[in-house]
């Protein structure tokens, strides 16, 4: 098996030392590089790629408008290789919105010595893009001008005590900032406080936040620790600290640490579900969506161990079933669905600890 891969990118640097690093592998295969994309148009036609790596700012025809073409026209797993700035950013999670499997950020510093360091990290990316590929081929896309489905509203819990003493953690990775969305905008704003961990560099969080608060009708913050938990509210990890779990006497909060990489993550997934066991135990709901790797596993197994209820992705809904798979494999799991009712399922599962359904 050789993974063909099509570069596009206007820099002429950039598109050599990612030449360089993907031809460096021996089960991968650069078919072209493309400055723009209607040079990019003809080289698909041509080379028939199993992956893209397409820069967000693009000449001739803006990046958006290609992948949105591409994604209605021909489908197929795209990689973002996005520069460090709030537009940057923005533009970032509009692709992944669009279809983009993951991105990769370009370093702020010297390009060539920033993307050399990002090799390893560069080609597992692509390695996870090429396992999307099925899925994405058969994922339906909307048409110019469609609307997304309307979602139904849950109804509010309308349980003071469940809202304020039960909270929901959730992990995810690859294909998380979609699955994280479709989740929180199904919650009712009573809801119970979330603390979420999605592996995601620094000045990309604060723009995610800011995007599913005007997404969501509980509030959705950037945590700057300390903070305490309240229903109706989402604390999502920054992207330079792990987001823990915390005691202030009767309350939860928020708390940050800047302690070494766990699984390679800052901010892991397995450091904010062992804080959740430690600190909430029974009073956790677990929740693991899509991501390559196998952070979040051991996290999730100690969550159930404390007494806490677990959720994850299945398979056909995840782009990649990396994380996910693992938890269900070393049993830290007790319930499994797709991403479109896995918010459901976990009001149903709270709603059964007041004695009644919560989901229409």
């Amino acid at each position: 098996m050789t993974i063909k891969v099509l570069i596009i990118d206007d820099s002429a640097l950039v598109r050599s030392i990612l030449t360089e690093i993907i031809r460096s592998q021996p089960d991968m295969q650069v078919v072209g590089a493309a400055p723009d994309p209607l040079v990019a148009r003809d080289l698909i036609k041509q080379t028939n790629p199993d992956v893209l790596t397409l820069d967000v700012e693009m000449p001739r025809m803006d990046g958006l408008d290609f992948l949105e073409r591409l994604m209605r026209l021909r489908p197929m797993p795209v990689l973002m290789v996005s520069s460090l700035t709030e537009r940057g950013s923005e533009i970032t999670l509009r692709a992944l919105e669009l279809g983009a499997v993951d991105f990769v950020a370009k370093p702020k510093l010297s390009i060539k010595s920033g993307l050399t360091e990002y090799a390893d990290l560069i080609i597992e990316k692509l390695r996870a893009a090429y396992q999307a590929k099925s899925r994405i081929a058969q994922r339906p896309r909307p048409l110019p001008g469609q609307k997304a489905p309307a979602v139904a509203e849950r109804p509010n819990i309308g349980n003071r005590l469940i809202s304020s003493e039960k909270l929901i953690m959730i992990g995810a990775s690859t294909g998380g900032t979609e699955a994280i969305k479709d989740f929180l905008i199904q919650m009712p704003p009573d809801c119970p406080g979330i603390l979420i961990t999605q592996h995601m560099p620094e000045g990309f969080t604060a723009s995610f936040a800011r995007r599913l608060d005007s997404l969501c009708r509980i509030s959705v913050v950037e945590s700057k620790g300390g903070e305490r938990i309240l229903p109706g509210h989402a604390y999502l990890a920054p992207g330079h600290s792990h987001l823990l779990l915390a005691r202030s006497g009767a309350n939860y909060m928020t708390q940050l640490e800047q302690s070494e990489p766990v699984n390679r993550h800052r901010p892991s997934v397995d450091v904010l579900f062992r804080s959740a066991a430690h600190q909430a135990g029974k009073n956790a709901v677990g929740v693991i969506m899509t991501g390559m790797g196998k952070d979040g596993a051991q996290g999730m197994l100690e969550m159930r161990k404390a007494g806490a209820y677990n959720f994850a992705q299945d398979e056909a809904s995840c782009v990649v079933f990396g994380m996910p798979k693992e938890a269900i494999a070393v049993g830290a799991t007790h319930e499994v669905g797709p991403i479109d009712r896995l918010a459901g399922m976990v009001l149903d599962h709270l709603g059964r600890q007041g004695g009644r359904s919560l989901r229409v």
